[in-house]
């Protein structure tokens, strides 16, 4: 029950209304044509006047004038639709990208930028005045857009510094202050792992716990699975959070945006570092992949085989066997750090708790350590050795 409570958290959410959507839709349409019709009213009276003044250059009296204004009308008319709505789907598209980006980050984005034009324009134009070329103009040009550019991506990098040194990171996004610099954003695979659990039992999360809620109802969906073992996993790792919220770590489950990326692990990258904190996670490839999206990564499963005790040949261990394994008579079961064991001629006591067995070989595998074993009191070697299905 409390896991339901702690984890749950949709009894607020309203369904959103169909015909509010939909009229949502037409609103955002409408805007959308009263920009092209203002845009190309705007493309075809500068169509009218440059027509008009082309016509006075070929003929002043006459009927060139006034040629020159239709013909000018009728092109830009045409063309002013076209280029309008050119415009309408990158402005669009503009702003469904810059929705996705902290405040601290635009506004970062646009003083940088903004001081990189104008310190390009400020080294420029006095060279305009002491240098006579015909490619000034351009060059300088090139030189302030470069500076622009460069301004608005480090502003966009480092918005959240800048923010910060401002004193304005509480008026352009509150959670700035309090969010979780230097604390732990959880994936599915650290839910799952108990070594969360151990750091947080520890008194090592300090500085709090989030979870996005995609990662929440991904668990969730697991608990449900027909596979005991993940089923039985995913429970634990749900209980665990919500004991570690009861031993007063600071548990927060978090939206977890990112509108226009669909991949997960994207996702939580983009998430952590939004938050400003370190991504736990058991996933080899996430691990990997989070220095190079300058994102800090605590890899438990390192954490794991550091901590894990090293079972030698001939140790005596307890298992309990959950299901059997790839091989005839074999059954498989896991130690509480987690790793697998593989028990030889012991396919009949699948479903067993508290299962003797003795050590009889250890591998290492990307997921932490293989344990091969048999029954305690068989021959030494008994049956054959090889991984589970």
């Amino acid at each position: 029950m409390r896991r339901r409570e702690l984890l749950d958290g949709r009894s607020g959410e309203r369904r959103d209304d169909p015909s509010v959507g939909h009229g949502h839709r037409l609103a955002k349409a409408s805007q959308g044509l009263v920009f092209v019709e203002i845009f190309r009213l705007l493309v075809v009276v500068l169509g009218a006047v440059a027509g008009m003044q082309l016509g006075e250059h070929v003929h002043r009296t006459g009927w060139a004038p006034l040629t020159g204004v239709f013909l000018g009308a009728g092109i830009t008319y045409v063309l002013g639709g076209t280029v309008g709505r050119v415009v309408d789907h990158g402005i669009t598209a503009a702003v469904r990208r810059l929705r996705s980006l902290p405040a601290a980050e635009v506004l970062a984005a646009a003083v940088v930028g903004t001081g990189g034009l104008i310190l390009g324009l400020a080294v420029g134009l006095p060279l305009l005045s002491l240098v006579r070329s015909p490619v000034d103009a351009p060059a300088i040009a090139a030189f302030a857009w470069v500076l622009c550019i460069f301004g608005v991506r480090i502003g966009a990098l480092k918005g959240r510094d800048v923010a910060r040194a401002a004193g304005i990171a509480h008026l352009l996004d509150p959670r700035l202050d309090h969010q979780i610099a230097g604390g732990i954003v959880a994936d599915t695979s650290a839910l799952l792992d108990r070594h969360l659990a151990l750091l947080g039992q520890a008194g090592l999360l300090g500085a709090g716990l989030s979870v996005p809620r995609f990662v929440i109802d991904e668990v969730r969906m697991l608990a449900e699975s027909p596979d005991e073992v993940v089923s039985g996993r995913a429970r634990q790792g749900l209980d665990n959070l919500a004991a570690m919220r009861d031993g007063g770590v600071r548990v927060t489950v978090v939206a977890g945006d990112a509108p226009g990326v669909e991949d997960g692990d994207e996702r939580l990258l983009s998430v952590t570092r939004r938050l400003g904190g370190r991504l736990a996670t058991c996933s080899k490839s996430l691990a990997d992949a989070a220095p190079i999206a300058g994102v800090p990564v605590v890899d438990l499963r390192r954490l794991a085989e550091a901590m894990a005790p090293h079972h030698e040949v001939g140790d005596e261990l307890s298992v309990d066997l959950v299901r059997p394994g790839r091989l005839p008579r074999q059954a498989v079961g896991y130690l509480p750090e987690g790793d697998m064991v593989v028990v030889n001629d012991a396919g009949h006591l699948v479903g067993d708790r508290h299962v003797a067995v003795v050590v009889s070989g250890v591998r290492r595998t990307t997921q932490g350590r293989l344990v091969f074993a048999h029954l305690a009191g068989s021959p030494s070697g008994a049956g054959q050795v090889g991984e589970p299905a």
